[in-house]
């Protein structure tokens, strides 16, 4: 796997697509030596559920932990500071990885409890902790989701775990985008695992998941972030940390650069309808007012998700009003003629986005000139 390239799964069985994802992308090559101590650095901001858009799936991580073991790695932990307020322990009980370590006989390193090392981030002190910057190599496991300060958060945010809460206040009085890219040239990033499962639309926190059903693997943190704007339906330019980053020289903000490899089609037809206790209530409020926008039949979830995410970003600039045609999107509309669609599914349509699926970003562009 080549420092450009991102690879991508869609499905519903986490840990499955986990491991051949895994295996595509060749880490057991990347990491080479049986001997290294191998990290595993989930998003576990608080007790928040993965199913609401806020943590790292626990099936990924289970995943990873059987990919490394069947390959000969015995040195692996999980390793995480949750958010300043929140327990790291509770969040790991809470959220299955306490489970998680007993059944893989792995150790869990709470990094609120280490200590913190005063580093040179190309001209700015930051302090990280020790255990952080001793692993050998580090896996980050982020998940896709929107954020109220910064926009987005990824790979590159997903970093913050591994400073001590105290720095993480001192974060927030610098502004974030700046600590947040100088962080990016001390901490390690050998392998991205992102998490596109169920992302929040707009909150770390969680509470409003819009259902993409795929992950992700990458090795530029910096490319990763770019590309995850594009699939949020946001210019790069809009999340200030990622071109700081690029600057600083961590990796690559140019997503024409990216070499997407698809190692399979989206199949789930059954966005609106998956079973399960994920599915056990009505979707969020803020997704359901935005679905009223759109005429879904057989919609994939990553082409579906896609699409909320783009009218996300219109009805933040101010854009949806009543009166507008529904957007068509869906495996039930090929063949068929209609107003607009997006997606390959609608070719036939007066106006459609080709795309399968197409990004948020340029569903905006679209939808901004044959719609509002």
């Amino acid at each position: 796997m080549n420092k450009n390239d991102i690879f991508i799964i869609h499905g519903t069985d986490y840990k499955d697509m986990t491991l051949r994802l895994l295996t595509e992308a060749g880490l057991a090559e990347q990491i080479k030596d049986r001997g290294r101590h191998i990290a595993l650095k989930p998003n576990l901001l608080g007790t928040m559920r993965a199913e609401d858009g806020a943590t790292t799936h626990p099936q990924l991580v289970c995943g990873a932990i059987e990919y490394l073991q069947s390959h000969g790695f015995t040195h692996i932990s999980i390793m995480e500071g949750s958010w300043v307020g929140e327990r790291t322990s509770r969040s790991f009980e809470a959220l299955g990885y306490t489970d998680i370590s007993k059944k893989y006989g792995i150790p869990l390193i709470d990094l609120q409890k280490d200590e913190g090392v005063s580093c040179d981030a190309k001209g700015m002190k930051l302090s990280v902790c020790r255990k952080a910057l001793e692993t050998d190599f580090l896996i980050n496991m982020p998940v896709v989701k929107g954020h109220c300060q910064t926009h987005i958060t990824c790979a590159l945010k997903n970093n913050k775990g591994l400073i001590p809460n105290s720095e993480k206040r001192r974060f927030h009085t610098m502004g974030l985008h700046k600590p947040i890219a100088h962080l990016s040239t001390v901490v390690r990033n050998d392998f991205i695992l992102v998490d596109n499962i169920c992302g929040d639309l707009d909150f770390e926190e969680g509470g409003n998941p819009v259902y993409m059903n795929r992950i992700w693997a990458a090795r530029d943190p910096v490319l990763c972030d770019a590309f995850v704007c594009d699939c949020l339906g946001l210019p790069v330019d809009e999340v200030p940390y990622i071109r700081m980053a690029e600057r600083l020289g961590t990796g690559c903000a140019d997503t024409s650069k990216a070499h997407l490899v698809f190692l399979n089609e989206s199949t789930d037809t059954e966005y609106m309808e998956i079973t399960g206790p994920r599915r056990s209530s009505p979707l969020p409020r803020r997704v359901q007012k935005l679905a009223g926008y759109t005429a879904p039949k057989d919609s994939c979830s990553a082409c579906y998700g896609s699409l909320i995410h783009a009218l996300h970003r219109l009805s933040e600039a101010g854009k949806l009003h009543q009166g507008l045609p529904p957007v068509c999107i869906g495996q039930g509309y090929k063949g068929q003629t209609g107003e607009i669609g997006v997606g390959s599914c609608t070719s036939c349509f007066k106006n459609s986005l080709r795309g399968c699926p197409p990004k948020a970003i340029d569903m905006v562009k679209f939808l901004e000139e044959n719609w509002l």
